[in-house]
């Protein structure tokens, strides 16, 4: 990180950590969906179908909050309530719970396509690179819910011509991206399957994407940006001579819509608040734009100006507004505070963990 990312992070990091602690753990109110089979086919709770993953208002929102707390946990631990934060991964993530969401999603399936299946994937990542004792236990626990993800994608990438791109959930882009590392980490283990499906995705949806009208953006519930999470997903992917050809094709300009942040007109409506989220997580893929530019671009100056544009005003309402943005937003703060730290979707130098203290 940054010294001033860092900075932030650091005098952030307990309010973070606090919200999402809240969160995980408050089952209600809750967005449930499940398709209904015959009379009476619904959970009486959210926790019947989910006992791992049923607080945050939704299964996605909860997913990414366990990664929010197991990042804070590797690179900020003495700013933390670490053994509140363990305890609690501990009663979440036992295997039995895990079991359970794995077979949820088996034979319910997930409406949270593929955001949901990328975040679920992106946890088990951030655990599994971890050499930690809980990690350990926690990534066994969660093996059969990425099997379960990893079959899910497999099915579904092949099929589907074309890319969505949206500026919530279904975002094809972002949702390739969040899975990348942990298909990276498989293909080195061995397995190239969901490595292979995701480069092939990539190259037919954006490969020759030129001249995208990002003027258009945002519409008026976004939480990403389909111009930048494209781009993002696409610095992981390309070697960087051919990255910067591309998106000088795909971006020739850059134009004011993006470099400007949102207004967010009310926290209490729960689309309008996405429009915090985008400003967020367009500051991470302007960072992650930067990073993957040559040092020497000139465009590099203007990049940093418009990240820190777009998150120093959004840091302050993570936490103690509304719900509808409190269950969620942290996330994509630590997310933006963090960038540089998490590899390159597997390309880069990995994450550099908080050193550890010697026990007395």
């Amino acid at each position: 990180m940054t010294s001033r990312r860092e900075t932030q992070l650091l005098s952030r990091a307990a309010e973070y950590s606090a919200a999402a602690l809240r969160n995980i753990r408050k089952e209600f109110p809750n967005d449930i969906r499940s398709t209904m089979q015959f009379p009476g086919d619904f959970p009486n709770r959210p926790r019947d179908l989910y006992p791992a993953f049923y607080g945050c208002f939704d299964w996605h929102s909860c997913v990414e909050m366990h990664w929010l707390l197991v990042r804070l946990l590797r690179t900020t631990p003495d700013a933390i309530p670490t053994d509140d934060i363990r305890t609690t991964l501990n009663e979440h993530l036992t295997a039995d719970a895990l079991e359970g969401e794995a077979e949820t999603f088996r034979t319910k399936g997930s409406r949270a396509r593929p955001y949901g299946w990328g975040w679920a994937l992106m946890l088990h990542h951030e655990i599994a690179t971890w050499d930690d004792p809980d990690a350990r236990t926690w990534s066994a626990g969660l093996a059969p819910l990425s099997a379960a993800v990893t079959d899910a994608f497999l099915q579904w990438l092949p099929k589907q011509t074309y890319p969505i791109r949206t500026g919530a959930h279904n975002n094809s882009a972002f949702g390739l991206s969040r899975a990348l590392p942990y298909a990276r980490s498989q293909a080195a283990a061995g397995d190239g399957a969901l490595l292979a499906a995701i480069q092939d995705a990539a190259t037919r949806w954006f490969s020759t994407d030129a001249d995208y009208p990002a003027d258009w953006e945002p519409s008026g519930a976004d939480f990403l940006s389909p111009a930048l999470t494209e781009v993002e997903l696409q610095a992981c992917l390309l070697p960087p001579k051919d990255f910067t050809a591309w998106f000088d094709r795909f971006l020739p300009q850059l134009p004011a819509a993006l470099l400007t942040p949102a207004t967010v007109s009310d926290d209490g409506d729960g689309q309008l608040a996405h429009l915090r989220g985008l400003n967020l997580s367009r500051a991470w893929c302007w960072l992650r734009l930067a990073d993957s530019l040559p040092a020497t671009d000139p465009r590099q100056p203007l990049l940093i100006s418009a990240a820190e544009a777009h998150a120093d005003p959004e840091l302050d309402h993570v936490s103690g507004s509304d719900y509808m943005v409190e269950h969620w937003l942290a996330c994509y703060a630590v997310l933006y505070l963090t960038a540089g730290d998490r590899d390159h979707a597997g390309k880069g130098a990995p994450m550099r963990d908080a050193p550890q203290r010697a026990e007395t």
